[in-house]
């Protein structure tokens, strides 16, 4: 069974609304799905206790906060096994200039996405912060030149 299948039509409807603005009130959202406040109250919760909901987030703009440097990049450890895998994650949750990880397959073992100010930030963040592992094979990092398409919500509805 698959996880939506325990959602019904007014879940998914909650859900989709709070993808679009968080910051709705119990009241609107109830309004929004024709129900009163207690009722949409307790599915929220549920919502959230049950992990469908993970948390509520303010979307910055990274331009505006001289974020706005995006580099992908591409990880390649010298080994492969669950210890240096901890190790790593570790290291790279405690990274602030890295926004995301993956685990990926293929010719590298991770891809990051690093949000820094400039080319000179990232080029201290590759010497003095991941070239600094030990563990490190190779790096190698794809820039961003434009934005084309970045949706923060998931196709529901």
């Amino acid at each position: 069974m698959a996880a939506t299948d325990k959602l019904d039509k007014v879940d998914l409807q909650i859900l989709q609304a709070l993808q679009d603005n968080a910051r709705l009130t119990t009241r609107e959202l109830a309004s929004r799905v024709s129900l009163s406040s207690t009722p949409v109250f307790e599915r929220l919760k549920r919502l959230e206790r049950e992990g469908y909901i993970m948390k509520y987030v303010a979307v910055l703009n990274a331009d505006k906060l001289n974020r706005g440097f995006v580099v992908f990049c591409k990880v390649k450890l010298t080994r492969l096994n669950s210890d240096v895998a901890a190790m790593f994650a570790g290291v790279v949750r405690s990274l602030t200039q890295v926004t995301e990880c993956y685990n990926i397959s293929g010719g590298y073992d991770y891809l990051l996405k690093v949000n820094v100010t400039d080319m000179k930030s990232y080029r201290d963040f590759i010497l003095n912060v991941l070239g600094r592992l030990d563990y490190l094979s190779s790096i190698e990092s794809v820039f961003v030149m434009d934005e084309i398409k970045h949706d923060y919500g998931l196709s529901l509805i």
